[in-house]
């Protein structure tokens, strides 16, 4: 994968061990790493956008099986 974003510009990763924003040029070991994201600010928000994301898979599978767990 490009250390670049389709327009040229510089993409970013959320490091999970220190909760910091990396730029392309800085990121660490992918083990630690969700990403890429187009803006800082989506990085930054890449726990909560997980979080909204599982919750709203467990709801869906819950609504499947019949029933809220």
């Amino acid at each position: 994968m490009s250390d670049k974003s389709g327009d040229g510009g510089v993409q970013y990763w959320f490091n999970t061990r220190t909760g910091e924003v990396e730029e392309s040029s800085t990121r660490s070991s992918w083990t630690h790493r969700m990403g890429p994201y187009p803006t800082r600010e989506a990085a930054e928000r890449a726990l909560d956008q997980a979080k909204q994301r599982n919750d709203t898979w467990e709801d869906e599978d819950a609504d499947w099986r019949g029933g809220k767990s």
